[in-house]
């Protein structure tokens, strides 16, 4: 007679109950009915709102911003991960404390933090904007010495280096948000890497950027997409520590969801879900595109460690 085993949980047709109950509580209601009150909508309504020319620019500045900042995370937060793992240096449990900084600070927290920062009066946007000019009017000095144009040499003197209130503002609260999903993805596969790797590969002669291009990379790159694509996740929505930094001028730093916080202010709820289910849409397609090259890379690894 076999003896039954017993699970910590119920069975399955209950858990798998619960489960699907609390996703579509959660997740899947929601979303549904974004699309269902976007339905509303005429196939020319529905584009005309979507496709205005403001509404295009702001999708170009979320999710533009949005990828830069999570590939800037991907290198910066691989190098921070490494740090952490394989070195020792004064303050290094003070550090890896502060990468998770911005999963508990408050968002809003955080661009108030920014702004006064990079604001022209601030401590780091004073000296840079400062530093700007230095730049641009040895630019504008050189290109006349090489014989420029005076008009040119006007347009490199006004050369500035403007944080708080620009593209760069948002970028730079992107980059805040996202890098604590790179290095905590990473750092576990770093920890269980075994340096033994790193010295055959010495041993046979292969160099530094050989050893990393060949031996680590590879195992290091489906943590590093997943990274990516947590980074990249976090950022496209993100609201409250982008706008007190952007300056929300039209065409320039205004994000998409400011946009639909526009729609809801003049109580157009179905322009607001009509731009939130295109947000959706793009969302989950550049998603789905990182996971399958994530798949691909991860079947791919398998198949050269055979």
């Amino acid at each position: 007679m076999t003896r039954r085993h017993k699970n910590v949980l119920p069975g399955f047709p209950l858990t798998l109950g619960y489960t699907l109950v609390y996703l579509s509580l959660i997740v899947l209601i929601p979303l549904a009915a974004v699309f269902i009150k976007a339905a509303d909508l005429s196939l020319a309504e529905f584009w005309a709102i979507v496709s205005a020319p403001r509404v295009v620019a702001s999708y170009k500045v979320s999710f533009g911003l949005s990828l830069l900042a999570a590939a800037i995370n991907s290198v910066f937060g691989l190098l921070l991960a490494w740090s952490l793992v394989r070195y020792r240096f004064p303050g290094k449990k003070l550090v890896d404390a502060l990468v998770d900084l911005p999963f508990a600070l408050p968002t809003a927290v955080t661009g108030i933090a920014l702004t006064t920062l990079y604001a022209g009066n601030g401590w780091l946007g004073k000296p840079l904007e400062a530093l700007g000019a230095s730049i641009g009017a040895a630019l504008s000095a050189l290109w006349l010495d090489f014989g420029g144009s005076a008009e040119t040499a006007a347009a490199l003197a006004e050369f500035n280096i403007k944080v708080a209130y620009t593209p760069l503002g948002i970028l730079t609260a992107l980059i805040f948000i996202g890098l604590p999903f790179v290095v905590r993805t990473v750092q576990p596969i770093l920890e269980d890497l075994d340096p033994e790797l790193e010295e055959a590969a010495a041993s046979l002669g292969a160099r530094r950027w050989q050893t990393f291009r060949y031996v680590l990379l590879p195992i290091l790159l489906p943590a590093l997409l997943t990274g990516f694509a947590l980074a990249f996740a976090r950022a496209v929505g993100e609201y409250g520590s982008v706008i007190f930094i952007a300056g929300n001028m039209p065409f320039i730093s205004e994000i998409t969801p400011l946009m639909i916080i526009f729609k809801l202010d003049e109580f157009d709820y179905v322009g607001a879900t009509a731009i939130a289910a295109v947000m959706l849409l793009l969302s989950f397609v550049l998603l789905l595109v990182i996971n399958v090259l994530q798949a691909w890379t991860s079947r791919r690894i398998r198949k050269g460690r055979r």
